[in-house]
């Protein structure tokens, strides 16, 4: 097996893995390691934009009061000050490197960005192309690195497990998928930078590569996951029988769009003073009430009232899309359900990015920094993934962390005990998965069915690592088990918390307990 040595290994390539790797490259060699092409990241699909205080009418304590509100009391303070204060910068700087955010005139005819607004935003903070801002800084990103003499990329390398040697976290295994062959990267440190789970349900915003990687990955080197049961639902999904869904911008109806039921009635305004600019967990709640209380597949977002030339402007993308399916959104309402969006827990960081493993480091949708807290204000991800792999890879570079002397990198004990045999169809561990986080772990849990869904998650976990085991050089087992590994500590997270806050709503606990409640949900492996 090939043994690689390097300073610096990222794993993902999206906005925070290279960030990290764009940083960290000015002082040392950097290794990116993606499992699919090098543009293939959630950052791809973040539609909306980027928040930051940009405008002379916005504020600092505006912003951060914004972000707490809708964090539900669970957010870091500290860690919101820093992604509030140091975000500005990290815009620019993307600027610098060429993304070509979306310019308007100001009174005097001079250029400025033009800011959007999104539900839970006190002001016009929303930096955006199009609705392709997380395309347009990916695009950004992967040029600033392509012909960088310190970065290394590589493709189709699916990592399989972290290296941990006396405590420590020196590396990573990874499968070559065109040899299909494991080989071990060696390093100072190590990024985990893989995005976010939402794959584990079956009805998603996010592409087929948000498998939990990361997550699974930290929880088996024995690093703290915290905070799991808070999963984002977009509310604003397409639902459509014959279409895959896809994500309808939260900025659609930060440029008036209105929630309404099938006979026109618009119903937001009985849920929140914001109505449909509400922030994302009571819309979501609100429309599974809603579809529930009548009995209906879905509800609609209406945008006929603004005219086609700025709508096919502003959302060119949605707005083919839609085209693509029969839906012409100038005319017609949209059917729209939530879906599973975007993860605010993760794998528990500091404000350095460092885990509770020394040398491993996380940034972007796959660490918990605190930012978040029960729920994420809107735009507010690409910023935090900016921010904190900036300051993980600076961190990084300034510890001085000396080369591993590891004399030959441990076999994953996955691979060292393969037993191959007839293993399940592929298929087979992640339809019951599905069918569990669905039925079971949904927008509103009660503790019987999470009870239930733990003992038929510690069964699909068993399925999925013996499938391993079978086939080893199987990139789908290995996500399978991922996912398996990241529905499970969803679950466990959801009983833990016997409240309802931000995103996770339990119809036994149905009020928020801060006296008992107002702190992390922390898991570490040796505690399951």
């Amino acid at each position: 097996m090939s043994v690689h040595r390097t300073d610096f290994v990222v794993i993902g390539s999206g906005i925070a893995g290279l960030t990290f790797a764009l940083r960290a490259a000015q002082h040392a060699e950097v290794v990116v390691i993606t499992k699919k092409e090098r543009s293939e990241s959630n950052t791809n699909y973040a539609q909306g934009g980027i928040a930051g205080v940009l405008s002379p009418e916005d504020t600092f304590e505006l912003h951060i009061q914004d972000t707490l509100n809708a964090g539900a009391g669970l957010c870091r303070e500290d860690a919101v000050r820093v992604l509030v204060e140091e975000g500005p910068g990290q815009i620019r700087r993307l600027i610098e490197l060429g993304a070509r955010f979306d310019m308007e005139r100001d009174a005097h005819g001079n250029p400025m960005l033009a800011l959007g607004r999104e539900g839970g935003h006190s002001r016009h903070r929303i930096v955006h192309y199009a609705d392709q801002t997380g395309w347009e800084i990916e695009r950004t990103l992967l040029e600033a690195t392509r012909h960088h003499p310190r970065i290394t990329i590589y493709e189709h390398f699916f990592a399989l497990d972290l290296i941990v040697h006396e405590g420590q976290c020196v590396g990573v295994w990874v499968l070559n998928t065109h040899s299909d062959q494991p080989e071990a990267f060696l390093a100072r440190a190590v990024l985990l930078a893989t995005g976010g789970c939402g794959k584990v349900y079956p009805h998603t915003t996010n592409p087929p590569i948000a498998t939990g990687d990361g997550i699974a990955m930290a929880f088996r080197a024995g690093a703290c996951i915290a905070n799991m049961e808070f999963m984002q639902f977009h509310p604003t999904t397409l639902y459509h029988p014959a279409a895959r869904s896809f994500l309808v911008s939260e900025a659609v109806r930060g440029e008036g769009a209105v929630l309404r039921l099938p006979d026109g009635t618009p119903f937001m305004e009985k849920y929140h003073p914001m109505k449909d600019l509400a922030p994302r967990d009571v819309v979501a709640r609100a429309i599974d009430a809603e579809t529930r209380r009548l009995g209906i597949q879905c509800v609609y977002l209406d945008i006929t009232h603004r005219p086609e030339q700025f709508l096919r402007q502003r959302f060119p993308a949605i707005y083919s899309r839609l085209e693509s399916v029969g839906i012409d959104m100038a005319r017609a309402w949209i059917p729209v359900l939530p879906a599973a969006h975007y993860m605010c827990g993760g794998v528990q960081t500091d404000l350095q990015g460092r885990t509770s493993i020394p040398r491993l480091y996380a940034a972007g949708e796959v660490a918990c920094t605190g930012v978040h807290g029960a729920n994420r204000l809107a735009s507010n991800s690409l910023l935090e993934a900016l921010v904190f792999a900036d300051r993980a890879a600076m961190h990084a570079v300034q510890e001085g962390y000396m080369q591993p002397t590891v004399p030959s990198a441990p076999t994953p004990d996955v691979l060292a005990q393969s037993t191959p045999s007839s293993p399940n169809r592929p298929e087979a561990v992640r339809k019951r998965l599905h069918a569990v986080m669905q039925g079971k772990v949904g927008i509103v849990r009660c503790i019987a069915s999470l009870n239930e869904g733990s003992r038929e998650l510690a069964d699909i976990e068993r399925d999925a690592q013996s499938a391993v085991q079978a086939e080893p050089r199987r990139v789908e087992a290995w996500e399978d088990w991922n996912l398996s590994i990241v529905g499970r500590l969803v679950v466990q997270c959801a009983l833990r918390r016997r409240e309802s806050r931000g995103l996770h709503t339990l119809v036994d606990y149905t009020e928020r307990d801060d006296a008992n409640f107002r702190r992390d949900t922390v898991i570490c492996r040796e505690h399951v």
